[in-house]
C-alpha cells in the first residue's frame, strides 16, 4: 500500500476535520493554537509535507514560502479571504493556494444582522446592564436605540456574503442599496438600488454594512471624508476585514455623533483591538465571530480538504484555486 500524503494542520481544527484529515492523510496536527504557528514554526511544522492548511492567523509571507521544503505542493487556507498569504510569492513559487467560498454565506449574514441589530438597540449596553446588576428598572427614556425597521441599508460589496444580508434586511423592511464593481442582474439584485461609487451610495444609509474584500484598494476606505457622507446618526456594519475602516476616524465619528454606533466582528491586528472601541459605550464588538458555528467549521474544513484531496489524491485541478 503506498503511503498516504503528508498533510500538515497549521492551526487546531473542528474534531470532525481532523478525523477526515487522519482518515486520508498522514496528518501532522498543530502542536499549538495560540499564538498560531508562523515564522520558522510554521516552516518547520511544514517539513516534509505534501500540503500545508492554514487559517487566518497564519502569516504565510513571502518569506515563509521561499522558505518552505521543496515537498509542499498546495497551501489550502481555511477561510474566504486570504490576505494572510503572499499570493504572488506562491505563484512566483508554483505553489498551489485554495480557499472555502460558499460555504460560510448564511453563517457570517447572520452575524452581521447581529452587529447591524445589537449596534443599533444597544444590546452590548444592555447586557452588561444586567450582567454587572446595574439595571434598576423600566423607565421611559432608558437605553433608547435607532430603530431599523423601514430605515435604508446600504451594502458595499453585492456579492454572496451581501446578497445574503440583503434578503435578511428586507425582513425588516429595510430598503436596499448597494455599491459594487458593477450592476448585478435583477435575479440577484432584486429591489436594491444600485450606486457606481462608494459616495454616492453614502448619503442613501442610515446603516451602512460593509462586505469588501481586503485588498489595497479598499485599505481604510472607510475614512473621515466618506464617514462624513453618511447621514448623521448612522450605524456602522464591518464583518468583512478590520482593515477596510480607518480606525481614529470611525472612533472619532462614534464620539462627535456622526455615527450613533457601531456593530464590529472584524479588526485590524487581530486580536489586537483598537483600545479606542472598548472605551465606547455605542461599539457593539464582536470576536470575530462571523463564521463560528458547528456545520459551517465543519464545512468550511471538509471544502478545504477537498481541494487537497483534488491535488494530492487524484492528481487534479482543485475547485477552488485562488493561485
Amino acid at each position: 500500500m503506498a503511503a498516504k500524503p503528508v498533510l500538515a494542520l497549521a492551526r487546531t481544527l473542528p474534531e470532525a476535520v481532523e478525523a477526515r484529515a487522519a482518515r486520508d492523510y498522514d496528518a501532522r496536527v498543530a502542536p499549538v493554537d495560540a499564538p498560531p504557528l508562523g515564522g520558522e514554526a510554521l516552516v518547520g511544522h511544514a517539513a516534509g509535507a505534501d500540503g500545508l492548511l492554514v487559517a487566518p492567523g497564519n502569516a504565510v509571507s513571502a518569506e515563509v514560502i521561499a522558505a518552505l521544503p521543496e515537498s509542499v505542493k498546495v497551501i489550502a487556507t481555511f477561510s474566504v479571504g486570504f490576505d494572510h498569504i503572499d499570493l504572488e510569492a506562491a505563484r512566483a513559487r508554483g505553489l498551489i493556494v485554495t480557499n472555502t467560498p460558499d460555504v460560510l454565506t448564511d453563517a457570517t449574514a447572520d452575524i452581521a444582522m447581529l452587529c447591524l441589530l445589537g449596534a443599533a438597540r444597544r444590546a452590548g449596553e444592555g447586557e452588561a446592564m444586567m450582567r454587572t446588576g446595574e439595571w434598576i428598572g423600566w423607565a421611559p427614556t432608558q437605553m433608547m436605540g435607532v430603530q431599523v425597521t423601514g430605515k435604508r441599508l446600504g451594502i458595499v460589496g453585492m456579492g454572496r456574503i451581501g446578497r445574503a444580508v440583503a434578503k435578511r434586511a428586507r425582513a425588516f423592511d429595510m430598503a436596499i442599496h448597494y455599491q459594487d464593481s458593477k450592476e448585478l442582474p435583477v435575479d440577484l439584485a432584486g429591489d436594491a438600488v444600485f450606486h457606481p461609487t462608494i459616495e454616492d451610495l453614502l448619503p442613501h444609509c442610515d446603516v451602512l454594512s460593509l462586505h469588501c474584500p481586503a485588498t489595497p484598494e479598499t485599505t481604510r476606505m472607510m475614512n473621515a471624508e466618506r464617514l462624513a457622507l453618511l447621514p448623521r446618526g448612522a450605524v456602522l456594519v464591518n464583518t468583512a476585514r478590520g482593515t477596510v475602516v480607518d480606525d481614529e476616524a470611525v472612533i472619532a465619528a462614534l464620539k462627535s455623533g456622526q455615527l450613533a454606533a457601531a456593530g464590529l466582528d472584524v479588526f485590524t491586528g487581530e486580536p489586537n483591538v483598537h483600545p479606542g472601541y472598548r472605551d465606547l459605550p455605542n461599539t457593539f464588538l464582536l470576536p470575530h465571530l462571523g463564521s463560528a458555528t458547528i456545520e459551517t467549521r465543519n464545512a468550511m474544513g471538509f471544502r478545504a480538504l477537498d481541494n487537497l484531496d483534488a491535488v494530492l489524491l487524484r492528481g487534479g485541478a482543485p475547485g477552488d484555486r485562488v493561485v
